[in-house]
């Protein structure tokens, strides 16, 4: 079940030795049920900061934020949140690593093993439930961490540049696998990047984050056809969307 994801006059700010630092907002936003909406803009303009006030790790200055008209003042089952390192443990296997969190949630080990391995064809890892970390590419152990996020159902997902560390081909390709797997479960997605075309590729919007204080400056629509593949990118189209979203960047 995919959620409204919203945030009305939020803003966050931090103590430092210097004193008080606005990092975001105010800002005003909604994800609609099963959106998938990619988040871009200048470093160090709080768009991790956003995602962390999403999933509860951050409580705002000011403003509210929601999950399906709920507040959020803590971390939240239904949404479920993906960092750029993989983080996996490494006397685990890929399987095991997956059904972590069933397993500290208190499901049996022929249940959660069970969960797990029905997301290995789905993440390209049917071949790979017994290898251990150290065994994996780079792609894999995203793709492991991704299939920990999925195997807990959650109704949202919330990606803070997850694929940023991989090489350009290994992104593209974990792309499209990111595609197929919110194409078959519908969660409401947003996600962190730096990458303007991996942003218009993926997403239904594009939102443009200004420079600290972090505000919303654009929203760009992505009408593009789906399933998407990979030479879409050279469609005049698509030119089209990343070089506003550009223009969007260079204004912030």
């Amino acid at each position: 079940m995919s959620v409204v994801l919203s945030a009305r006059r939020l803003e966050v700010s931090f103590q430092t030795p210097e004193g008080e630092v606005q990092a975001l907002g105010p800002l005003s936003v909604q994800i609609d049920p099963g959106e998938f909406v990619c988040l871009i803009g200048p470093s160090g303009c709080g768009k991790s900061t956003l995602i962390r006030v999403f999933a509860g790790l951050q409580l705002p200055t000011a403003g509210t934020i929601e999950i399906d008209g709920a507040k959020i003042d803590g971390p939240s089952p239904r949404a479920g949140l993906m960092f750029q390192q993989a983080n996996l443990m490494p006397w685990r296997t890929v399987l095991d690593n997956i059904a972590l969190p069933l397993e500290l949630a208190g499901i049996s080990k022929a249940e959660r093993l069970q969960s797990a391995a029905a997301l290995l064809p789905m993440l390209s890892l049917e071949d790979f439930g017994g290898a251990y970390p150290n065994e994996l590419s780079g792609g894999m152990a995203q793709r492991t961490s991704l299939g920990r996020l999925l195997v807990q159902k959650p109704d949202v997902l919330l990606l803070d540049e997850p694929f940023g560390a991989l090489d350009a081909l290994t992104r593209e390709r974990i792309g499209v696998d990111v595609l197929r797997v919110w194409q078959q479960y519908g969660q409401t997605v947003l996600m962190v990047t730096h990458d303007i075309n991996e942003a218009v590729f993926l997403s239904d919007r594009v939102l443009v984050m200004s420079r600290r204080p972090g505000r919303l400056i654009a929203d760009v629509q992505v009408r593009l056809p789906r399933p998407r593949q990979i030479e879409n990118e050279y469609d005049t189209d698509f030119v089209a969307i990343a070089r506003e979203v550009r223009r969007a960047i260079d204004r912030a």
